[in-house]
């Protein structure tokens, strides 16, 4: 069995109360507990999801961020918080506030639709720290604004991107990838490619639920298309202006929700000739509102909620 490590609030009657580092370590055989006298900070976080794509969310105003070891260690879901990802308030000069968001595996995303939109939810609820409706959120895709109306967070997710080599995929120059033939795991898919601020990789199919994506998704996420791999949806019209899509995400694996994959997938439906500019798409973990504006920007609308907050 790996070891474990825990940290144990307790208080012990020696004339104060102290916080006792508890190094717990456990074999198949064992089980050794080791304390040591040793005060420590606890860090507060709040755990939100949206649409069942759940993050540790942590405010960090001197801006630190923990090394990616402790970042796997809180997404682990066994040993840890769980979680699929790790999401850091900060200060910002260029916005009202500043995101980053790390991948279950300790790697940094660009951006993050879900995850912004528990972001924005987590700051303008309750006696956080702003009171407007409005945000600025300075984010690696740039800086993004959030407006929440009756519980519902509509994100500006900013233009999609084209361009093979702005994406990146390799191989394809500056050209647009609609459809565009790509053989993994010797059988031939039809990609559409488009960037939210990071990769995305769109593919239509027939029946969804014929997708084993627990073994196509990572296949996808590094063929040798993709210098900095990429997310992959798969997706399917059931409707109307209406799209089924399931998700693999770069570094993370299958989740119930992707927002930047979601923005990705009705844009790349609307390429295809499968819906129009406003679209509704099903996800493992709820739904979500995408409409592509005359302005060329992305609009997401869709829950946060919290699910519970705690120390570490």
């Amino acid at each position: 069995m790996p070891r474990a490590v825990a940290y144990l609030k307790c208080s012990v009657d020696i004339g104060a109360k102290l916080y006792l580092k508890i190094n717990l370590r456990m074999s198949t055989k064992s089980c050794i507990l080791a304390a040591t006298k040793e005060a420590i900070i606890l860090q507060k976080f709040e755990k939100w999801q949206g649409c069942g794509n759940d993050f540790i969310l942590i405010d960090r105003a001197e801006n630190k961020i923990d090394e990616p070891e402790q970042i796997r260690w809180l997404c682990d879901r066994h040993f840890g918080v769980g979680a699929d990802g790790v999401i850091y308030v900060l200060n910002s000069q260029k916005a009202a506030t500043r995101m980053r968001i790390f991948n279950a595996d300790g790697t940094e995303a660009e951006m993050c639709g879900n995850g912004l939109r528990c972001f924005a939810r987590y700051l303008l609820s309750g006696d956080k720290f702003f009171a407007d409706d409005d945000l600025t959120v300075e984010t690696g895709a740039g800086i993004l604004t959030v407006r929440m109306k009756h519980n519902l967070i509509t994100v500006d997710m900013g233009e999609p991107i084209f361009n093979a080599d702005q994406i990146p995929v390799d191989g394809f120059g500056s050209q647009k990838l609609v459809a565009e033939p790509i053989e993994v795991d010797g059988k031939t898919y039809k990609m559409t490619c488009v960037s939210m601020g990071n990769p995305h990789c769109v593919v239509f199919v027939d029946d969804i639920s014929a997708v084993d994506l627990e073994h196509i998704g990572p296949k996808f996420e590094t063929h040798k298309f993709f210098p900095r791999k990429t997310n992959t949806e798969f997706a399917q019209k059931i409707g109307e202006n209406k799209l089924r899509m399931r998700v693999w995400e770069r570094g993370s694996g299958i989740t119930m929700a992707c927002g930047t994959g979601t923005c990705a997938t009705a844009v790349a439906a609307n390429l295809n000739g499968l819906t129009g500019k406003k679209c509704t798409v099903i996800l493992d973990g709820g739904v979500l509102q995408i409409e592509w504006r005359e302005n060329n920007h992305i609009f997401m609308t869709g829950p946060a909620e919290k699910v519970f907050e705690g120390e570490f």
